[in-house]
């Protein structure tokens, strides 16, 4: 049996500061001034897919404002998305949809840096899945 969750999260702030938020499908997983997915509480509710997407979504905007930071830009506001595939105990796929407002950046430097978080998050690493990408530059 095939099960599909998304789970968003999202970053305001420099690396430094620390200030994200996240939420579940189910809004029984709420964290704020997260630093590192470890923090992540599993209330009563929320399902392993919902933790999972949760985590990705948080550690993935993290990482990216890690590597803006490093490029010397400086985001505004990162929400990511990530739809979690549990089939059968395992994790086949991981979809990553980011929104990045951050000015002095161009949508082909965006999607390089984001391929390059990507690469880099610690929960990527985690899962023999697939994951793919869409980073979008928004303009207020």
């Amino acid at each position: 049996m095939q099960i599909t969750r998304t789970s968003s999260a999202e970053w305001k702030g420099s690396g430094k500061t620390g200030n994200g938020t996240l939420t579940t499908p189910s809004g029984a997983l709420r964290d704020t001034a997260y630093s590192y997915p470890t923090r992540f509480e599993d209330k009563p509710g929320t399902n392993p897919e919902e933790l999972i997407g949760a985590a990705h979504a948080g550690c993935f905007s993290m990482k990216l404002a890690f590597v803006l930071q490093a490029a010397g830009i400086e985001a505004e506001r990162i929400h990511t998305e990530a739809t979690v595939v549990l089939e059968n105990g395992s994790i086949p796929s991981i979809h990553l949809r980011t929104r990045v407002w951050a000015s002095g950046l161009t949508a082909s430097k965006l999607a390089e840096l984001a391929t390059d978080a990507k690469t880099n998050c610690p929960v990527s690493k985690l899962f023999n899945a697939s994951i793919s990408l869409e980073a979008t530059l928004e303009i207020d």
